[in-house]
C-alpha cells in the first residue's frame, strides 16, 4: 500500500521532529496532541526549525510553506482515520501508550500499520493490544529529528516481513537511515546509551566528580559532542528515569538500578533543560 497521509499522536519534541521530516518529504501530516496549547507551540516549533533549513539553503521559503501547509493539527484523534500510517510518539508511559495503541486499533483500518517511536518500550507488548499484531512496529527517530539520520526500525515478535519492509523503505524515503533492531527492553541505542549516563550520576552521587568534571573527560578523553550528564539534561531526566526502570523491570538485571540521585532529581523537578534546571541550570 502506498503511504500518502501520515497521523502523528503527541506534539512534544519527537513527535513535531517527527511530524517535520514527513511533511518536508511531501507527505500529509494529520499532528494530533490532547490541547491546542500543545498543536500551536509543536507548529510554531516547526517553522522555526524550517526557518533554520531555509537560512542554510537546505530548503526554500517556499518549500517551507509547503511543509507547514501539509500539516493539520487536531485533538479529535477520530481525524487519523484516514492515514495510510500512525507513528505514536507520545510521553514514554507504558499505561499511556496502552490506552492509544487500543484506541488506535479502533479508529484506523485494518490495514494500517501503527508505529511507536518509544525508546524502550515493548513492541511486543503494545502489537498484542491491538487485532494486528503483524501490523505494529518500532520507529525509534532520534532527538533533534530533523537532523539525526538513525532510525530504529524495531521488529516485534509478531511484526511482518512486509510491515517491517515498509517502514524501513519509508525511513529511507525520509532520508533518514534505518537500522534493524529486534524487539528487547531498551532496544540498541538505549540499552547502551542508558547505562552510561546512569553510571555518570552515580560518580556524582559519590563524590567521584563534579557534573562538569564527568563532562570534560568524556568531551576531551572520547571525543563525545557533549558530556553524559549534559545529553541527558537535554534528553530530559525524567525520560532517562522512565527508560530505565523499563530496562530494569524488563531485564531483571541490578546494573540497570537508577540512580538514587536520578530519582531525587525528578522527584525535585529538575528535568534538565526542558524545565531549566538538571544537572545544570538553563
Amino acid at each position: 500500500m502506498e503511504i500518502r497521509g501520515v497521523g502523528v499522536i503527541g506534539a512534544g519534541t519527537m513527535g513535531n521532529g517527527v511530524a517535520h521530516v514527513f511533511a518536508r518529504c511531501g507527505y500529509s501530516v494529520v499532528l494530533c496532541d490532547v490541547e491546542q496549547r500543545f498543536l500551536d507551540r509543536a507548529v510554531d516549533t516547526i517553522a522555526k526549525n524550517l526557518d533554520r533549513e531555509v537560512a542554510k539553503g537546505k530548503i526554500t521559503a517556499g518549500d517551507k510553506a509547503a511543509a507547514l501547509g501539509r500539516i493539520q493539527p487536531v485533538t479529535d484523534r477520530g481525524k487519523l482515520a484516514d492515514c495510510d500510517l500512525v507513528v505514536e510518539a507520545a510521553t514514554e508511559k507504558v499505561e499511556v501508550k496502552t490506552e492509544i495503541f487500543r484506541d488506535l486499533d479502533r479508529l484506523t483500518r485494518p490495514e494500517i500499520i501503527l508505529a511507536s517511536n518509544t525508546s524502550s518500550i515493548s513492541i511486543t507488548r503494545l502489537a498484542a493490544l491491538t487485532q494486528r499484531p503483524e501490523k505494529v512496529i518500532g520507529m525509534h527517530f532520534f532527538n533533534p529529528v530533523p537532523v539525526m539520520k538513525l532510525v530504529e526500525v524495531v521488529r516485534g515478535l509478531a511484526t511482518s516481513e512486509e510491515t517491517f519492509a515498509t517502514v524501513r523503505d519509508l525511513a529511507v524515503k525520509l532520508d533518514k537511515t534505518p537500522v534493524e533492531v529486534n524487539d528487547a527492553p531498551g532496544f540498541v541505542s538505549n540499552r547502551v546509551l542508558m547505562p552510561m549516563l546512569n553510571e555518570a550520576m552515580f560518580a556524582v552521587m559519590e563524590g567521584v566528580a563534579t557534573p562538569e568534571a564527568v563532562d570534560e573527560v568524556f568531551k576531551l578523553g572520547m571525543a563525545h559532542p557533549m558530556g553524559p550528564l549534559t545529553l541527558a539534561d537535554f534528553i530530559g531526566l525524567d525520560v532517562c528515569l522512565d527508560i530505565m526502570r523499563v530496562m530494569h523491570s524488563g531485564l531483571g538485571d541490578p546494573k540497570y538500578r537508577p540512580c538514587p540521585l536520578l530519582v531525587k532529581m525528578v522527584d525535585a523537578g529538575w528535568l534538565g533543560r526542558k524545565s531549566g534546571r538538571g544537572f545544570y541550570k538553563y
